[in-house]
């Protein structure tokens, strides 16, 4: 399977580094003075409310949206140099239970389709060999997120976690050194939620990949992830669980008096953090980083 792997700088110990970066949509700031580091073989969970700006950091990621200001390296490049060695999953797509493509099918778009807006690769398709050594790595991603009891089968007729473990080996298929997922556990059940998050931990762990993945809730993540990065209010903190999911280190970011309380079956709830920038002024119960009432980070 040589010559398989996506260019990247191995040399380089981060996967994703921005220095006092900042972010405009026209006259709005998303947000600003942002500085983070995530190194290679990295889990690290993305947090914050709706509209705080998370799927934006990971489009700064790709190159897709410039930075007003500040600075962004990924794998040693400038922002959208090195997007061949990067595995991306956008926000969940559903599939039509009509969806005839088998799962299998899926993952092989990740090698021969036309990717968030990447060209194909060439070299793929063009000779017996190489056909084969494409069928050999789909099967091999397959059988690493455990799918391949349903691969076969039409998408459409699986269920949501047997769906994202295909399209996170769709995203693995070409042996990315950074896996970008945009908010993987979302309308998955919290069983479902905990087995995608430890495949996640093991794709990370065996591979050496970075992972940034984008969450409401940190719940499900705690025994895997290394860190998180919370944005709100225009601005992020990074860290450990013990260092940012506190009542001190939320307030000071949010603005607003914010409490993290500890239930006793270990999750974590945070009381009146505020549901987005323009809902300050509201006060409820509800995850760190969820936009839900009354439940637990």
């Amino acid at each position: 399977m040589a010559g398989m792997r996506a260019p990247g700088n191995a040399a380089v110990a981060q996967s994703i580094e921005l220095e006092r970066a900042s972010v405009r949509l026209g006259a709005r700031e998303i947000w600003g003075d942002v500085s983070m580091r995530m190194d290679r073989g990295e889990f690290v969970a993305l947090l914050g409310g709706n509209g705080s700006g998370k799927s934006t950091l990971l489009k700064v990621v790709l190159g897709a949206i410039p930075l007003a200001s500040g600075r962004v390296s990924v794998l040693g490049n400038p922002a959208g140099a090195a997007n061949r060695a990067i595995g991306y999953l956008p926000q969940r797509r559903s599939f039509d239970e009509s969806t005839r493509l088998r799962g299998s099918d899926i993952v092989r778009l990740g090698l021969d389709g036309d990717r968030w807006g990447f060209p194909p690769p060439v070299a793929w398709g063009r000779s017996a060999a190489r056909q084969q050594a494409a069928r050999a790595r789909v099967a091999e991603v397959i059988e690493m997120v455990g799918a391949g009891a349903y691969a076969g089968r039409p998408i459409g007729q699986l269920s949501g976690g047997e769906q994202q473990r295909l399209l996170i080996a769709q995203a693995l298929v070409r042996r990315p050194e950074l896996l970008l997922l945009d908010e993987p556990l979302d309308s998955l059940d919290l069983p479902t939620q905990a087995s995608v998050a430890a495949l996640v931990q093991d794709v990370c762990r065996d591979a050496g990949v970075g992972v940034l993945l984008v969450a409401h809730d940190v719940n499900p993540l705690l025994p895997y992830i290394d860190r998180v990065v919370y944005l709100a209010g225009g601005h992020a903190v990074e860290g450990t669980v013990e260092q940012v999911i506190t009542s001190e280190t939320l307030t000071d970011l949010h603005g607003v008096p914010v409490e993290v309380l500890k239930a006793s079956d270990g999750r974590l709830v945070v009381v009146g953090q505020p549901e987005a920038p323009a809902h300050h002024h509201d006060r409820h119960a509800h995850a760190a980083g969820d936009h839900t009432h009354a439940h637990a980070i």
